[in-house]
């Protein structure tokens, strides 16, 4: 049943987190520390730093350090954040009829990608294969 009021940023964080929890419990591990926020949308210099024509094309960012590039001598920063863009990822639902759950869940596990050292290109082979 689709809810007939928009889901709000804390909607979207909820499922969010219950994304983060379904995942394996060894991927989960090595994203434990990293933040979780939901935005309504991207600033346009955010888009315009992603080389996006538009902020409405961003679901979904990933700021940090990926492991990969990681080291126990590195001075203590920000932590890792998951960014979800609540408008942007509601009219991806509107638009393609996709279960919202499903979606946001891609939307994580896109940018635990990133985390991981991930490209875009890689997460989009690892998409297309079943």
């Amino acid at each position: 049943m689709r809810p007939t009021t928009p889901p709000s940023l804390e909607d979207i964080l909820e499922m969010a987190e219950d994304a983060l929890a379904a995942i394996p419990a060894e991927m989960r591990e090595m994203v434990r520390g990293a933040a979780i926020l939901v935005e309504e949308v991207a600033d346009d210099e955010l888009a315009a730093e992603m080389g996006l024509d538009s902020a409405w094309e961003l679901t979904g960012l990933y700021r940090g350090t990926p492991l990969t590039q990681k080291s126990v001598l590195d001075a203590p920063g920000a932590p890792d954040t998951i960014l979800l863009f609540r408008e942007p990822i509601l009219l991806e639902w509107i638009e393609t009829g996709e279960d919202l759950f499903r979606l946001i869940r891609n939307v994580v596990i896109h940018e635990i990608g990133h985390h991981f050292g991930l490209s875009d290109a890689d997460i989009d082979r690892l998409e297309g294969e079943d």
